[in-house]
């Protein structure tokens, strides 16, 4: 082989490792997708993982098993909107001013009677992956806000499908019409008047709907190749549950076990979809409740807080231990069981280190990173403080509970949900 010949191969060497170095370096430099799969009023003991007997959800426990498993995690309020509103902003209650205190240590469920709604000095997690490149949507349940001015595609969402409060009812009185289904901004009906089956037998088809939305969502920004957050919110466990015909009577825990199935059945097929697309390898899902289960109707009805005491409304640990799963290859060590002590807006702090976003220093967040953890590092000891209303009920901190209020020292409310 000629001189000339060897020089000439060298540099195709060259130029093969560069394209190569900078393939890689474009896959690295990728940035990666985020899925909060947040249900409603689900209990640490509704998960076949977490040993309710009649195992009907094998997706999640599938979940489970390549991923990581969290025994200790919390929400930041025992009631929906509050513990929603720390999700999306790394705060507390407290701290971002979704709460009341029309009475001592009350956290009503829509706190939005009283603020009006999530406020514009907060900044929302969509509103600083926006920034980043980031496409979002919200699918499901929002309730920071019904009132126009505070609805999702005010605070950093691109797009939405579902409703901006509970699915109370069915009614049957007809003059007041049920909660508000909208698409983006335009609202396209209501959830008992144009989306139910059978509004007595509690059929609906839109956990079904949200389920699709997901995937044509996924979908879209593959195809477009856009980094994407998806917070998905579905409510079916809120009372009054509901699912549709074909999950109707299938479980044997009654309509309350029907709406589990159906959602852990979306829950597969959302991780399905992403394997499909190749998109598991660079998108962190982070599945939890917003509080515990309630205890409020008969067993057919109620979700399952396991072992602990109590459930919704309530900082007993049935009220705020939450069913917790973290899945994504690149990002959690699997067939992990972690014990760490974490919150839901862990997860505001975690995505924003992932995706490469600064974390807001002017104001004090009180989610902390778990991306550490969740590559199978070593755990640490940190407080996390449990309000109702502008009321400290309870710090956990490592093995150990402080409870300040209890039901033998509070009110009247606390004897009625926890007997």
């Amino acid at each position: 082989m000629s001189a000339c010949e060897v020089s000439v191969r060298q540099a195709f060497v060259v130029i093969v490792i560069i394209v190569m170095t900078q393939s890689i370096h474009c896959v690295s430099m990728k940035k990666p997708n985020f899925i909060f799969m947040l249900m409603d009023d689900m209990g640490w003991g509704d998960l076949g993982v977490f040993g309710e007997p009649s195992m009907e959800t094998p997706n999640l426990d599938q979940m489970a098993k390549e991923g990581m498993l969290f025994t200790d995690f919390y929400s930041a309020n025992p009631l929906c909107s509050p513990s929603r509103a720390a999700l999306l902003t790394g705060r507390l209650p407290i701290r971002n001013g979704f709460y009341t205190s029309n009475y001592h240590g009350h956290n009503g469920y829509t706190p939005q009677n009283i603020v009006g709604g999530i406020a514009d000095t907060e900044i929302l997690i969509p509103e600083l992956l926006k920034h980043a490149g980031y496409t979002n949507k919200l699918v499901g349940k929002w309730h920071l806000g019904h009132l126009p001015q505070y609805l999702p595609l005010k605070h950093g969402f691109d797009e939405w499908f579902g409703s901006p409060n509970c699915h109370f009812g069915p009614y049957d009185d007809k003059t007041t019409p049920n909660i508000p289904v909208y698409n983006n901004s335009e609202m396209v009906g209501r959830y008992y008047e144009n989306f139910a089956i059978d509004r007595k037998k509690h059929l609906s088809n839109m956990t079904q709907l949200y389920i699709q939305e997901a995937i044509k969502f996924i979908k879209r920004m593959t195809a477009n190749e856009q980094p994407f957050f998806l917070y998905w919110a579905p409510d079916a466990t809120h009372a009054p549950v509901y699912s549709s015909l074909t999950f109707k009577g299938k479980s044997r825990r009654g309509p309350y076990g029907d709406a589990v199935m159906e959602l852990d059945f979306g829950v597969g097929a959302i991780l399905k979809e992403l394997k499909a697309l190749g998109l598991d390898k660079n998108t962190l899902v982070l599945f939890s409740s917003d509080n515990g289960a309630a205890e409020v109707d008969t067993a057919f009805n109620d979700g399952s807080n396991g072992p602990f005491l109590c459930g919704k409304q309530t900082t007993f640990e049935g009220g705020i231990r939450e069913p917790t799963i973290a899945w994504g290859p690149s990002f959690v060590s699997p067939g992990k069981v972690s014990h760490q002590v974490g919150s839901l807006m862990d997860w505001f702090s975690t995505a924003l280190e992932l995706g490469g976003v600064k974390v807001p220093d002017e104001r004090v967040i009180d989610g902390m990173s778990l991306t550490s953890v969740l590559a199978g590092g070593p755990e640490f000891d940190r407080p996390i403080f449990h309000y109702r209303g502008n009321t400290l009920f309870a710090v956990r901190y490592g093995l150990h509970k402080a409870h300040y209020w209890t039901w033998t020292n509070s009110w009247k409310e606390y004897n009625s949900v926890c007997v």
